[in-house]
């Protein structure tokens, strides 16, 4: 175990897009990173870009670890204790979408989304509660405007995200009084891989993933007697329709 004066942080979904732009963000403060991947190669892989463009002495490393089960997020707080010897950031990133109209969408697509993106920051919670309590740490959750605003073809993300957006809310509530903070982000369209989506300079008028990460440094910066609970964050100028 290191010991260190570091902040450590956890992010699920770290390898690309707006976990990798927290991670950057979150390193240019001197905080010490884990990112987790499904893939142990794309971790260590995603790993090796953030250490080798860091200005900081903090360190990021990368872990294999499944949001979907509640077992590889115990193990990956652990590998975290094991590493730093402290917890004092989770940013439960980690999440997918399907999109199809009620008609199409299947059974297996519906139970990956929710399991993935509601039941996965659930899991990431029960798994490093017990280490934020200690830390007096801070839980955030990335959800997405369409945790408030439902669309066709949504039925499946739409569940998945009003539900953590709620979820956070409760949890908030539950923690407040043991000095854990909770808020949750809910942006808009966003420049990353996501859906299959190849990030270029067509997308210059969306979010960009530096953006959420300077958001999570703001909020972990912010004055402890405030927490901006639920955040919307939405592109200034979007194309005309």
């Amino acid at each position: 175990m290191e010991t260190t004066t570091h902040k450590v942080a956890l992010i699920t979904g770290g390898t690309k897009g707006i976990g990798f732009g927290i991670a950057k963000a979150l390193l240019d403060q001197n905080i010490n990173v884990a990112i987790t991947s499904r893939s142990s190669a794309k971790a260590h892989e995603a790993a090796g870009k953030l250490n080798a463009q860091s200005k900081t002495d903090a360190k990021v490393f990368g872990l294999k670890a499944d949001v979907r089960s509640l077992k590889s997020q115990q193990e990956a707080v652990n590998d975290v204790l094991k590493e730093f010897g402290q917890l004092d950031i989770v940013v439960a990133n980690a999440g997918l979408g399907h999109f199809a109209s009620i008609e199409d969408i299947t059974p297996e697509q519906w139970q990956e989304t929710i399991d993935t993106n509601l039941t996965g920051p659930f899991n990431t919670i029960k798994a490093s509660v017990d280490a934020l309590k200690k830390s007096k740490g801070y839980y955030i959750t990335i959800s997405s405007l369409a945790g408030t605003n439902f669309f066709a073809k949504g039925s499946a993300y739409n569940a998945s995200k009003f539900g953590l957006t709620g979820f956070t809310q409760a949890v908030m509530l539950d923690l407040r009084q043991q000095g854990v903070k909770v808020s949750t982000i809910m942006p808009g369209s966003v420049s990353t891989y996501f859906n299959g989506n190849e990030p270029s300079d067509s997308d210059a008028w969306k979010i960009q993933s530096e953006d959420i990460g300077e958001l999570v440094v703001d909020l972990i910066k912010m004055n402890p007697r405030t927490l901006p609970s639920k955040i919307e964050v939405r592109p200034s100028i979007p194309p005309s329709k």
